[in-house]
């Protein structure tokens, strides 16, 4: 089942730790692509200097920011990788949450620890940017069932260094026990059995 609305109409540092564990499907075809979310990170613009909105920056790139929550924000960084950000907070207030790493669930074939490497695998691009997440194409579920239990682990977020202060705030949220996550080493998945 989808997400209600009202999930996503909070702040982004509540929306952010509470994705942990659902699961992000992507409708592809006929195909369902489905990865648990195990890192998140929360930005809290227009105070938040990390943020794309910081200062209230608002362009067609952040629009998407500024309107209703439930949306993704799909933008492209380093000219190569997209990255998919959930839209938080009430209309008006540009808060968004980055999901950063997926555990594969099905029909995903490719590495998903990273922004990048995730929309890479579940084929996620700018075609998709302010699709509303409580539609057909692209949606957040919980999980059905018992999934297995998140511990959250917290720290500071990931390439946001140009932002002073705002760069060390413990706004990164992962599942502690995933080997899936963006800063796990490589022989960390070599002994998890993740190619």
């Amino acid at each position: 089942m989808r997400l209600p609305r009202s999930f996503y109409a909070r702040t982004s540092l509540a929306v952010a730790p509470d994705l942990l564990g659902l699961h992000l499907v992507h409708r592809d075809g006929a195909t369902l692509q489905i990865g648990r979310i195990v890192e998140t990170e929360a930005y809290m613009g227009p105070e938040d200097l990390a943020a794309h909105s910081a200062g209230g920056r608002r362009t067609a790139r952040t629009e998407v920011m500024f309107g209703p929550p439930g949306h993704a924000y799909v933008y492209l960084i380093y000219g190569f990788w997209n990255c998919l950000n959930v839209v938080a907070s009430p209309a008006g207030v540009p808060h968004a949450v980055l999901l950063r790493a997926v555990e594969p669930v099905a029909n995903i074939a490719s590495g998903t620890w990273g922004p990048g490497l995730l929309c890479r695998a579940m084929g996620i691009d700018r075609t998709l940017n302010a699709i509303d997440l409580r539609g057909d194409v692209l949606w957040i579920e919980r999980p059905r069932g018992n999934g297995p239990a998140v511990r959250i682990g917290t720290s500071a977020r990931i390439g946001v260094e140009y932002a002073g202060e705002w760069a060390r705030r413990p706004w990164r949220f992962f599942d502690r026990d995933s080997p899936f996550l963006s800063s796990c080493s490589a022989a960390a998945r070599r002994r998890a059995g993740i190619a």
